[in-house]
């Protein structure tokens, strides 16, 4: 029976011996937080060597000697939300270019599989965090945080300003969109609110509650409904709790694309059609929205970008000396995107419709 032989394993002094360069050398030029430190000419020799020998860092050896992993714990709500995977690229783009990678957990919403994802990434001795799946009053997150763990929030935030974050403008956003309808002519604007525990819900609630009277829309609690989650069941649901109340609009605002989408499929239920009987907005542009009949109007959020820099904030985080920082707090600008789903009001014929 013949045996199967073990290719040795390639070690940074193979790669030294092969360029003829001292181990240290090949350690900084390998690390891309130190490259800067040797000349270019030696840095491509050894990465062109270390490709050659198909070296491979022993991370198991790097964690002892630095105590560090260069793994990343992510956590999303919801993967098969289309407004997180580009969040999650952006993270993994901005890690791996420090030679960081991530490992990433899913918490279907739920706060209590968030706390044992937690734990369990810190059991497996990850660098920082970055949770895109917190709600407001969070106190896990700001004990992680008062430990030392680097941990930043991205898409929402917890009301503890000691935990850093990354999230988009989101008053603004509410603010060009309200901005929009009024052009059109709509002062019974209805909005269909987030879930007031979770950063994203509140601070689009009340920032259609901070402008809507400078801007001279109807104040009719009748027009405002909370939804329970993000998604298109609630959308729906909570259109037709408007429509039972006897509410009169020809607008609606969502707090997110998901819940616009069931609510314009409860509208047409009801014989009401979108733009030309009740105009209706959405937020994050997620993927798709733009092939909608009709198309969506919405707030562009930066889902990408939104990643790209909370993982450059953990690294800058995980990389300075204990004590010298002190949370950051990134808002990102947002793009209002105005499709076929809003136009300007005719006179009323009935309940929020138009005649045509």
């Amino acid at each position: 029976m013949q045996k199967t032989s073990i290719k040795k394993r390639v070690t940074l002094k193979d790669v030294a011996n092969a360029v003829g360069v001292h181990v240290s050398t090949v350690s900084r030029a390998l690390d891309p937080r130190t490259r800067h430190l040797i000349t270019p000419e030696v840095a491509e020799q050894i990465l062109k060597a270390s490709e050659r020998l198909d070296y491979r860092q022993n991370a198991a050896a790097y964690s002892l000697k630095t105590n560090r992993t260069r793994t990343i714990g992510v956590v999303v709500p919801d993967i098969t939300n289309p407004v997180f995977p580009p969040i999650i690229r952006g993270v993994e783009d901005a890690l791996a270019s420090r030679g960081y990678v991530a490992i990433l957990g899913n918490t279907d919403g739920d706060m209590r599989r968030e706390t044992g994802l937690v734990e369990t990434f810190r059991s497996r001795g990850v660098d920082g965090l970055i949770l895109a799946s917190v709600e407001r009053e969070d106190a896990a997150v700001s004990k992680l945080a008062a430990e030392g763990l680097p941990v930043i929030t991205v898409n929402r935030r917890v009301d503890d300003s000691t935990v850093a974050s990354v999230v988009n403008d989101e008053a603004e956003g509410i603010r060009r969109v309200l901005t929009h309808l009024v052009s059109l002519g709509h002062r019974r604007v209805a909005n269909i609110a987030g879930p007031q525990s979770l950063s994203t819900g509140a601070a689009r609630y009340a920032g259609f509650e901070k402008y809507r009277g400078p801007m001279g829309l109807v104040d009719d609690r009748d027009l405002v409904v909370f939804a329970n989650a993000f998604n298109e069941a609630e959308g729906e649901r909570c259109v037709e709790e408007l429509l039972a109340c006897g509410a009169e609009f020809t607008a609606i605002v969502c707090s997110n694309d998901r819940l616009a989408v069931g609510a314009i499929a409860a509208l047409s239920r009801h014989g009401l059609r979108c733009p030309e009987d009740v105009s209706v907005t959405g937020y994050n542009d997620m993927p798709m929205v733009e092939r909608m009949q009709p198309p969506l109007t919405t707030i562009r959020i930066q889902s990408n970008k939104v990643g790209f820099e909370a993982g450059q904030l953990l690294v800058k985080m995980i990389e300075r000396p204990p004590g010298e920082y002190e949370a950051e707090h990134i808002v990102l600008p947002i793009e209002l995107i105005v499709r076929g789903s809003t136009r300007a009001i005719r006179p009323p014929n009935g309940r929020g419709r138009e005649t045509g």
